[in-house]
């Protein structure tokens, strides 16, 4: 039998070395890396605008506070992403900018498919 995680309102489900794991920030994970890099607006503007672009050290932070809130202790996270090499970083960055956006704006991907599934099909001859 095969479970698939489903991912809370605000979260996602990513896969790290063949395992899937929920990422999900709540306030308090937003304020633990604030506290130690810079502001979460900021990094909103590296990730998706012309802003600063976040350091690997950033990225690997944002996504343990992001397993943090999907439920893994502080240790778990960290060894989780200590298990990745410099060939994983392009695809850590882009798990951080779904789970920063999805953060933001929790309902993007129900809208989404809502859009989709009302949209006529146009692929049908009438």
């Amino acid at each position: 039998m095969m479970i698939t995680a489903e991912a809370p309102r605000g979260g996602v489900v990513e896969y790290i070395g063949g395992t899937s794991y929920t990422f999900l920030l709540r306030n308090r994970e937003i304020e633990r890396f604030e506290d130690k890099h810079r502001g979460i607006f900021e990094l909103w503007d590296g990730l998706f605008n012309s802003g600063k672009k976040p350091t690997s050290r950033e990225v690997r932070d944002i996504l343990a506070l992001g397993l943090v809130g999907g439920g893994k202790k502080d240790h778990e996270a960290d060894a989780i992403l200590n298990g990745c090499t410099p060939e994983d970083l392009l695809r850590l960055y882009s798990i951080a900018q779904a789970v920063v956006g999805v953060a933001f704006m929790p309902d993007v991907m129900t809208e989404a498919s809502v859009k989709k599934k009302n949209q006529p099909d146009d692929s049908q001859p009438d």
